[in-house]
């Protein structure tokens, strides 16, 4: 849940995404370009377009655009390009700009020439790998191919139009009454528009998914209350075993608050370890699963997920160990010795 609200807010506030009203899968038309550049408070325009074709397998799925490189690329420096790399990329029309994961994943090749096989535009697409992109930000996705906008654009017969166009503005602060004026001018055409925030894009890309999230923490939080009631009777079990020891530690001087903290610390120190383990489980099962990541770039767990994690760690075990804790803080000798024997 804390994963797919980190991925909602990603995304920059100069930024607007303009779509088409009904649904992102329909083209918007070539000719919404320039009037959007000539909307006061866009300082540049650039469009990209969804390809999806297939890599060997349907199960090697990776986010393929198709952009328009010269305006695209300036937009977006989290890219982080080498300058020769860029300038042979730019210079060949079958190019194509791959991220450092992508090329990990597959162990692909600066020159290397991939074919992917068309999906919605049947056919094998060669491409060559001139450029590979670093993220400055981990948060962007580093598994995201690209290529240009001209060549999807040519083998279609010049049928393909931008599938959505990104906005640079010159004032965030201008973003919603841009986003207004730039759907009201397009609201009577054949083609109308929804303009939004990169960040509110991103949210509403999640939310295709369905109501995840509250599935996820309906789910949660039953296992929550099953692992409580789990470790709770444990904590009690081992409590009852060693009313002996509590008492010889109670003869020894030992008094009820030092009791009472040992057998507290002793139920929190173990779900911690639990809390731990469970947390490298999910970073090592995420970490491999790149298909996710390449759907969703910045679904990770950070360290905003690990501190609520082993919170409730923390939690669970305070209330585990509290009544058994309680009892042995409040054990008497003679009655805890009358029990052993």
């Amino acid at each position: 849940v804390t994963a797919l609200d980190a991925v909602a807010d990603l995304g920059r506030d100069t930024r607007l995404v303009v779509t088409h009203a009904i649904e992102i899968k329909f083209l918007l038309p070539q000719a919404h370009a320039p009037r959007l550049a000539a909307v006061d408070g866009v300082r540049s325009v650039t469009w990209a377009n969804w390809f999806g074709g297939v890599y060997i397998d349907t199960r090697n799925f990776f986010a393929q655009f198709a952009i328009d490189a010269e305006t695209y690329l300036p937009m977006y420096p989290e890219m982080s390009v080498p300058e020769d790399q860029l300038q042979a990329f730019m210079a060949e029309r079958t190019a194509a700009l791959v991220g450092s994961g992508l090329m990990e994943r597959f162990g692909w090749q600066l020159g290397q020439t991939i074919t992917l096989q068309g999906t919605f535009l049947p056919g094998d697409w060669d491409f060559t790998i001139r450029a590979v992109y670093t993220p400055d930000d981990p948060s962007f996705g580093d598994e995201i191919f690209h290529f240009h906008y001209d060549y999807l654009y040519e083998r279609s017969n010049r049928q393909i139009s931008p599938g959505w166009y990104v906005l640079e503005l010159d004032d965030p602060a201008a973003a919603a009454r841009l986003s207004q004026e730039i759907d009201a001018l397009f609201e009577n055409s054949t083609a109308p528009t929804k303009t939004e925030t990169e960040k509110a894009f991103q949210a509403s890309f999640v939310t295709m998914w369905g109501n995840v999230g509250a599935l996820v923490q309906a789910i949660g939080t039953a296992v929550f209350f099953a692992i409580l009631f789990v470790a709770a009777n444990t904590m009690m079990m081992a409590a009852r075993e060693r009313v002996g020891e509590v008492a010889v530690l109670k003869t020894l001087g030992f008094q009820d608050g030092a009791l009472f903290g040992i057998v507290l610390a002793e139920a929190i120190s173990i779900c911690l370890v639990g809390g731990a383990a469970g947390m490298l489980l999910a970073r090592a099962a995420l970490g491999s699963a790149r298909q996710i990541q390449s759907i969703i770039p910045g679904f990770t767990i950070g360290f905003g997920t690990i501190a609520l994690g082993m919170g409730l760690a923390i939690l669970l075990g305070t209330l585990t160990g509290l009544i058994p804790a309680l009892q042995a803080s409040r054990l008497s000798v003679v009655e805890a010795l009358r029990r052993v024997t």
